[in-house]
C-alpha cells in the first residue's frame, strides 16, 4: 500500500500545528492531575498496607484518562478530512497515484502516531509511581494501558468519518464529541429501558467494554469488538471518499 506520502504529510501537519501542542499539554496536565488525586485516594485507603492497587488505584486512574482522551480526541480527529474539502485540496489529494483506502489508512496512521505519543507521555506517572512502590505487579497495567490504545484506535476510526461528512473542522469535532459523549452515556439511565436492555447496550458501549482492561484482564471477545468498531468505521469513511468521487 502507497499510503506514506499521506502519512508523512500528515504527520508533518500535525507538528507544525499550534493545536498539537495544546493537546498534548492539556493531557499531560489533566493526567497529572487525575494521577495526584488518585494516588492520594488511594493513600487514604491503604492504611493496611494490603490494598489491591490494581483495583484501588489503577482502575480509577484509567477511568479518568478515558475521560480525558473523550474530551481530547475530537481536536486531533476534526481536521483530518475536513480541512482538506474546506482548503480545497481533497481534490488534489485523490488525484495522487494513491487510492482511497491508502489515504484514509494513512490518515489514521498519522492520528494513531500522535494518540500513541499522548500515551507515552503518561508514562511519565508510571515511572514515578515504580519509584514509590517498586517495578513488580505492572502485567494488569499492561492490560489496562492495550485497553485504552483500542479505545483510542476506536475514537480515531469514528472522528475521521465525522471530519469525512464536513467541510467546518468545528462541526466535526463538536459531532464527534457529541458520539462519544452518547457511548459514554449509553447505559447509565437504567429507567430508559429494561435490565435486558440495559445488558445489550453496554456489549455496544466504547466505555462499558474497556473496563475489563482496567482490572487487568484482557478478553478476547472486547478486542474483537474494538477491532470490527474500527473497521466499520474505516469502511464508511472509505464509502463516503468514494461517493464524492462519483
Amino acid at each position: 500500500m502507497n499510503f506514506s506520502p499521506i502519512f508523512r504529510k500528515e504527520v508533518r501537519f500535525y507538528f507544525a500545528s499550534p493545536i498539537l501542542y495544546i493537546v498534548l499539554t492539556t493531557y499531560l496536565v489533566l493526567s497529572g492531575y487525575f494521577f495526584f488525586t488518585d494516588i492520594m485516594l488511594y493513600n487514604l485507603g491503604n492504611v493496611t498496607g494490603k490494598s489491591n492497587p490494581v483495583e484501588g488505584f489503577w482502575q480509577y486512574y484509567f477511568n479518568d484518562l478515558r475521560f480525558v482522551l473523550m474530551l481530547l480526541m475530537p481536536f486531533i480527529t476534526m481536521g483530518l478530512l475536513a480541512d482538506e474539502k474546506r482548503l480545497g485540496t481533497f481534490e488534489l489529494i485523490t488525484s495522487y497515484p494513491v487510492r482511497g483506502i491508502e489515504i484514509v489508512f494513512g490518515k489514521y496512521l498519522a492520528c494513531a502516531l500522535i494518540f500513541i505519543l499522548m500515551m507515552a507521555l503518561s508514562w511519565i506517572n508510571v515511572i514515578f509511581w515504580c519509584f514509590l512502590w517498586g517495578f513488580s505487579g505492572l502485567e494488569p497495567l499492561l492490560a489496562g494501558y492495550f485497553g485504552l490504545f483500542l479505545l483510542g484506535c476506536s475514537m480515531i476510526s469514528c472522528g475521521i468519518f465525522v471530519s469525512s461528512l464536513t467541510e467546518n473542522q468545528l462541526v466535526a469535532g463538536m459531532a464527534t464529541l457529541g458520539i462519544f459523549i452518547f457511548f459514554w452515556f449509553l447505559t447509565w439511565n437504567e429507567m430508559m429501558a429494561s435490565e435486558r436492555a440495559i445488558n445489550v447496550l453496554v456489549r455496544f458501549s466504547l466505555f462499558d467494554r474497556i473496563e475489563n482492561f482496567f482490572k487487568g484482564v484482557i478478553d478476547t471477545k472486547d478486542g474483537v469488538f474494538f477491532t470490527l468498531f474500527i473497521l466499520f468505521f474505516q469502511f464508511l469513511t472509505l464509502i463516503n471518499l468514494k461517493s464524492r468521487s462519483w
